[in-house]
């Protein structure tokens, strides 16, 4: 198996070190032909508008839009959730919109007011997940279809929908393995 990580912009090189970690060949996502490649794709974090635009410039939004839509799974952390969303309060930037959910951009405050915290994710075992937020959105709502699987200050921050799987944290940024492994064994096999 090979996980591709979309590589126009963010935290792409810490993602293929986390999956590299695990086990699993990586191949860095910047044109279509690269998607044939691939059986699942991980989206970084970054500025979901300018990621958006470059998924348009690259005309990469409608061939992975299509390949989610045919099976492919997909994670996003941070914009990468912002970009899997059906929803997005106050925008119509350019997005994949492949999950059943509304998410709200920016939601825990500007760059400077960044955060770690300790999360409770049952999914991931008993031991707390040390998440990093970095202009983090957050998720306003969800359809029957998608589970949440955690949630922060009453907001909910970490859901899977079938094979998409959405953070508005950056697992990649810590040493934790979890939520990758997560993805690799719950939404690809």
């Amino acid at each position: 198996m090979r996980v591709g990580v979309l590589a126009l912009q963010g935290a792409f090189r810490e993602h293929q070190k986390a999956l590299a970690a695990c086990g699993v060949e990586t191949e860095q996502i910047r044109k279509p032909e690269q998607l044939a490649k691939i059986s699942a794709l991980v989206i970084p974090g970054g500025e979901s508008t300018t990621m958006g635009k470059l998924l348009m410039e690259f005309n990469l939004l409608e061939p992975i839009k299509e390949l989610g839509k045919q099976g492919m799974p997909v994670f996003g952390t941070c914009a990468g959730m912002i970009l899997l969303a059906k929803g997005i309060a106050g925008s119509t930037q350019p997005r994949l919109g492949l999950m059943d959910i509304t998410v709200e951009r920016n939601a825990f405050g500007r760059q400077v007011d960044s955060f770690e915290a300790e999360l409770d994710v049952p999914v991931l075992g008993e031991e707390p997940f040390r998440a990093v937020f970095i202009r983090a959105p957050y998720i306003l709502s969800v359809e029957k279809s998608v589970e949440a699987l955690t949630s922060f200050g009453g907001k909910i921050i970490f859901a899977r929908q079938g094979r998409f799987l959405a953070a508005a944290f950056h697992p990649e940024l810590t040493g934790d393995l979890r939520v990758h492994r997560y993805f690799l064994e719950n939404c690809i096999s």
